[in-house]
């Protein structure tokens, strides 16, 4: 077992976010392992897009350049995949938490009787004791997750069967360039043995795709709304703010739940991780499963009655005090001072 694959997930030429943010996270795993880190790149006309790749870390970049995978099937992606991984013997294989990633990455893992731990919002590499056997392993990947509700923070290894294997949450790790780029080597492999006729059973007549109106995940300012605010109505407080100050609005699982406002909004386990510059939290009260989505923020500013919420612990500035109250002085002020 040797090398760190990262499957790219791409749609109309453009490489998702989370697999940027994954060959990040692989290029410092690699780093750790003293191994080499492998983009895996499925879909038609993309060679071009292994620059970017090496940008990002990537020493090789596998290529299957085939109409036949795109956009994405399930059957013929996964068969090329299992096969490429049977060759190529990688030790850990990382996938976005997407749709495409959920459904893909199970297929892969079954094929391959491998574990896979989905839904990770952390990945490590470390070493561990078998406390029955007492059998020492090295060098394997904790996979880091939210379980029970979010209650706890399972670290799971997979100490005897290869490749570890993991689904990511989009945005809850850093997409950053490497100083300097990695070879990028372009390798494409025969995916033709792999692909039977039955995995082309389902054929994609036609399309289509609808833009997301609401997307929180790139914003660079963020204000948030909670329970707290108690009305649909003292919500639009929150949306006066996010005017003012040009930030896009999230909320809690709670606020949506009650109907204060719509479900794309909702930042947390159970909704979207977010890493802004700056996140103004109102009437939160800051249980880990909000705090999972969005404590990755530059700076945290909360706004709660209560001085000893959750979220006054993790807020660089905690301002104690009604919403309904706070909100209107702010935006008073903000646009009092500001040219």
């Amino acid at each position: 077992m040797n090398n760190v694959f990262v499957y790219i997930e791409v749609e109309e030429q453009t490489i998702a976010d989370v697999s940027l943010e994954l060959l990040t996270k692989g290029r410092e795993l690699a780093s750790t392992l003293g191994v080499k880190l492998e983009a895996v790149l499925f879909g038609h006309n993309v060679r071009s897009l292994a620059p970017e790749l090496a940008a990002y870390g990537a020493d090789t970049v596998w290529v299957a350049d085939d109409e036949i995978f795109a956009p994405f099937r399930t059957l013929p992606h996964t068969a090329a995949l299992v096969g490429l991984i049977e060759q190529q013997k990688p030790q850990i294989v990382l996938f976005g938490a997407t749709p495409v990633g959920r459904d893909f990455a199970p297929r892969v893992s079954s094929a391959l009787h491998s574990g896979l731990t989905a839904d990770c919002t952390e990945l490590v590499i470390g070493d561990h004791k078998d406390a029955k056997s007492g059998r020492e392993y090295t060098d394997l990947l904790y996979q880091i997750r939210p379980a029970f509700g979010g209650n706890i923070i399972a670290t799971i290894v997979n100490p005897d069967h290869r490749p570890q294997m993991a689904t990511v949450r989009e945005g809850v790790m850093r997409k950053e360039p490497q100083a300097t780029p990695a070879a990028g080597e372009v390798r494409e492999f025969d995916w033709r043995p792999m692909v039977k006729d039955t995995d082309l059973a389902v054929r994609i007549v036609e399309r289509y795709i609808e833009e997301r109106k609401i997307d929180i995940k790139g914003a660079s300012i963020i204000v948030a709304g909670g329970y707290g605010l108690g009305s649909k109505e003292n919500f639009r407080l929150v949306h006066e703010l996010a005017d003012v100050l040009g930030a896009e609005v999230g909320a809690s699982r709670a606020a949506v739940d009650a109907g204060f406002t719509e479900h794309e909004r909702q930042i947390g386990q159970t909704g979207v991780t977010v890493r802004p510059k700056l996140y103004i939290a109102c009437g939160i009260s800051g249980q880990i499963q909000h705090t999972a989505g969005m404590d990755g923020s530059a700076m945290i500013v909360s706004i709660n009655t209560d001085p000893a919420a959750p979220i006054c612990k993790i807020a660089d500035y905690a301002i104690t005090g009604d919403v309904n109250e706070v909100i209107p002085k702010m935006i008073k002020y903000y646009k009092q001072n500001s040219k």
